[in-house]
């Protein structure tokens, strides 16, 4: 009896040490203001991005995938807790200096994000790039929120120049000599690059957490010039950008943004590939979305209208109109996802949390909205469906929004006080060029008690037309 209690119980530690070595990794590539529509395999004609179209050939896109707020720190906020933004800390863009390093409003100490449950469940975790969540020192430090590793930018503001004369890595600051903020020898994708290879080398035994919130495609145009090469003079007509906005002025904007896309198109390529040249492809869920929508017009040099960076959608970046919030939406882990798979699923950004729970076999906590989306991925199991998707957003005017079914209901002006409600059925009219709000009063009606029931009050980002008061004066980020 001795020596079978002694073999059942060396049979239990290997096949615990085995479970935990099958556990699957995640990695989660995160773009910086791209836009629907700039993708080959979501239309895009003048910007190459074949690694993402194999890896769409390879796996799943998402033809309705949303972020959760169409900026960016409460759109990160959204990712990294699981709420929507009617329950969410950061509903706002919002600059919070702290201990006088840069950063937005910092999220609360107790927060729990996914990092955060990953890494108490014995994943790896690191992030390379853009934070926006709080500065070093401040509650929302990254590396108090779940992050073994990090290096990048705390700060948005900061984010703007991809020559930075300095970012940090694990809340020292790191200096980067040769770099002047406009120009410079150190490309911050490269750095982010390297780290992430480099990260899925040092930890391809143990289960591993690879965020990548990269600052491409995001103004200013800063990019190597062997990448513009690939398109000057392949655009047409490419006026200089005489950086009137703020922004480094750049000789051809158009092949510089275009550039930009094709670059981070090749990073995903080189995860995807390191991970096959580690046996580590078939273990790990990949997943490429971006923050929110394309940038405003011409904003820095970028131009959404040259490129149809929102494929035909109403609104950009800062808008809760599709293009604003739309997103590109790709995922990969062979023998898991069926290939070459396109589906028309709603997904939303708060469901990200609970997907990556269920992929790690860790138990979705309580209080998220999300649902998770590995039955939709595997085609195993029964998808569950929200009864509703919902934003709201206190800047730009003060937004709400709610998609039913095929009906889309809209409010703006409501830190004016506004309490209008548009209507689109986005089946019939998926640009949303049509108001039918007078139509169908009881529609109306049933998707404001959505609104009125899903907002809860914020101390710090008040809409007033819910509230009864505005936002507190300070210093917010100018439309990026």
């Amino acid at each position: 009896m001795k020596y079978n209690c002694v073999l059942l119980f060396f049979i239990a530690v290997c096949a615990n040490g085995f479970a935990a070595e099958l556990r699957p990794n995640i990695v989660l590539i995160f773009a910086d203001d791209l836009g629907y529509g700039e993708l080959g395999c979501y239309g895009q004609t003048k910007i190459k991005t074949p690694e993402l179209d194999k890896m769409a050939s390879a796996g799943i896109r998402f033809t309705h995938f949303y972020t959760g707020c169409p900026v960016c720190a409460p759109s990160r906020c959204v990712l990294m807790t699981g709420k929507h933004m009617g329950h969410s800390y950061i509903r706002d863009n919002r600059q919070v200096p702290v201990n006088g390093f840069q950063g937005q409003q910092p999220i609360a100490a107790d927060t729990l994000t996914i990092a955060k449950l990953l890494q108490q469940n014995g994943y790896a975790t690191a992030a390379f790039g853009k934070w926006g969540l709080g500065a070093p020192t401040s509650t929302g430090d990254i590396n108090k929120h779940g992050f073994d590793l990090f290096r990048g930018y705390h700060c948005q503001a900061h984010a703007h120049s991809h020559y930075p004369k300095f970012i940090f890595k694990n809340g020292e600051q790191e200096e980067l000599p040769g770099n002047d903020g406009k120009q410079g020898t150190q490309h911050t994708h490269e750095i982010f690059e390297q780290a992430a290879l480099e990260f899925i080398v040092a930890n391809k035994t143990k289960p591993f957490f690879l965020y990548l919130p990269v600052t491409f495609t995001h103004v200013s145009l800063h990019v190597n010039e062997p990448d513009v090469a690939e398109y000057r003079g392949k655009l047409g007509d490419d006026p200089a950008y005489d950086g009137k906005q703020g922004y480094t002025p750049h000789p051809t904007p158009h092949a510089a943004y275009a550039a930009m896309v094709t670059r981070l198109d090749k990073t995903v390529g080189k995860v995807r590939q390191k991970l096959r040249e580690l046996n580590l492809d078939k273990n790990t869920l990949v997943v490429f979305t971006s923050d929110n929508g394309p940038t405003h017009g011409r904003v820095g040099g970028a131009d959404s209208v040259f490129f149809n960076s929102a494929a035909g959608l109403r609104g950009l970046k800062g808008s809760v109109y599709e293009g604003g919030i739309r997103e590109p939406f790709i995922a990969d882990w062979p023998g898991k996802i069926p290939a070459g798979k396109v589906t028309d699923q709603r997904g939303i950004m708060y469901d990200l949390f609970p997907t990556f729970c269920e992929v790690a076999g860790i138990k979705t906590p309580a209080g998220l909205d999300g649902v998770s989306l590995l039955p939709a991925l595997t085609g195993q199991g029964t998808q569950a469906q929200h009864p509703y998707l919902y934003w709201e957003f206190a800047g730009y005017g003060g937004q709400q929004a709610v998609q039913q079914g095929p009906w889309k209901a809209v409010r703006q002006k409501m830190q004016q006080g506004s309490k209008t409600t548009e209507l689109y059925h986005l089946e019939k009219d998926p640009n949303e060029e049509t108001n039918v709000a007078s139509d169908h009063p009881q529609v109306v009606a049933e998707l404001e008690a959505v609104m009125l029931n899903e907002h809860t009050p914020s101390e710090l980002f008040p809409i007033f037309a819910l509230d009864g008061r505005k936002p507190a004066a300070g210093k917010a980020l100018p439309k990026q």
